[in-house]
């Protein structure tokens, strides 16, 4: 049985329908996520939510 939460891993690519759609979206995705932030493959949820909720846009 999955739980669903705070806890749960999230990854870049759950942003993507197909990662082969929007190439230069990914990248950027993958820039921010990795490259910017340090961050892991995997990450809690809640994490990155609040992470994006502090971004300005």
């Amino acid at each position: 049985m999955s739980e669903k939460g705070p806890g749960v891993g999230l990854s870049f690519y759950a942003f993507f329908a197909n990662r082969n759609d929007d190439p230069e979206l990914l990248m950027e995705a993958a820039e921010w996520w990795i490259r910017t932030h340090r961050l892991d493959h995997f990450e809690k949820a809640e994490k990155i939510r609040t992470m994006v909720e502090k971004m300005d846009l």
